[in-house]
């Protein structure tokens, strides 16, 4: 299969921005286009969603909740799903 070049005009900032969020993911602009590309033919379809919707404001105190017991090491862990909804049932 032959490679080709493309070549894209986009806000430097929009760049910035989108490269900081796929680094976190550990990927750069051209795998993260290839792969949007490759989405692309696989499903016949764009893989966009325009319904996004941001957390509420519970969601967001549990997500940094969760990331104060993995950045500290505390908190309880649990085998199954099971054990943690009854631990939560308590």
């Amino acid at each position: 299969m032959a490679s080709t070049n493309l070549t894209i005009r986009i806000d430097s900032d929009l760049k910035e921005k989108a490269a900081g969020i796929l680094a976190y993911y550990g990927l750069d602009l051209s795998t993260a286009a290839r792969a949007f590309f490759t989405q692309i033919v696989n499903t016949g379809s764009v893989p966009l969603s325009f319904d996004y919707e941001e957390p509420n404001e519970e969601s967001l105190a549990a997500i940094r909740q969760t990331e104060d017991m993995i950045n500290s090491g505390k908190g309880d862990s649990f085998t199954s799903g099971h054990d943690l909804m009854q631990a939560a049932m308590a």
